[in-house]
């Protein structure tokens, strides 16, 4: 009879456990495994100590550590080509969004491409140039699955004209 009692109530509190679960944000959910994890692995290790069976860890960091001594002369070899391909991962990972941040708001922008952005002639009105902005963004607003990068320079070239 305990046991029907003890199975509702794993089951009651995995329930609200896995509830639980859900409703957490992915960034807190990643901080909690993390500290579970790292939890775990110091109860394993102070487990592992106290009982006596640590050695084979110790056998195992001098392997690495070995090994690293090893490599340490291949990897100067391919430093060069090691350091090429890590600038190269940086840059792809920073570049499209450092570069619509540094396009979209330095105001480098000249009268002429901001003319040729909202796709009106030289000398066009305050009117037309509004009538082309608002066109061009019911097009291209990122609301509605348009790019930011495109948006901004759209507004760049709008506040170019009217300021003028």
């Amino acid at each position: 009879m305990i046991r029907i009692y003890l199975v509702l109530l794993l089951i009651i509190i995995s329930f609200f456990v896995l509830r639980r679960f859900l409703k957490t944000p992915p960034v807190q959910m990643v901080r909690y495994i993390k500290a579970l994890g790292l939890g775990l692995v110091g109860i394993i290790l102070i487990y592992l100590g106290a009982t006596g069976r640590l050695n084979w860890l110790f056998a195992l960091v001098g392997i690495v550590v070995a090994s690293l001594f090893r490599l340490i002369p291949v990897l100067l070899h391919y430093a060069p080509q090691l350091h090429r391909l890590w600038t190269e991962f940086n840059s792809a990972r920073q570049g499209a969004s450092s570069y619509q941040r540094a396009s979209g708001s330095s105001g480098k922008m000249t009268a002429e491409e901001a003319y040729e952005v909202l796709g009106l002639k030289i000398g066009a009105s305050k009117q037309e140039i509004i009538e082309a902005h608002r066109k061009l963004m019911q097009k291209i607003h990122p609301d509605r699955g348009g790019s930011d990068y495109l948006a901004a320079k759209i507004n760049l070239a709008k506040k170019i004209l009217l300021a003028r």
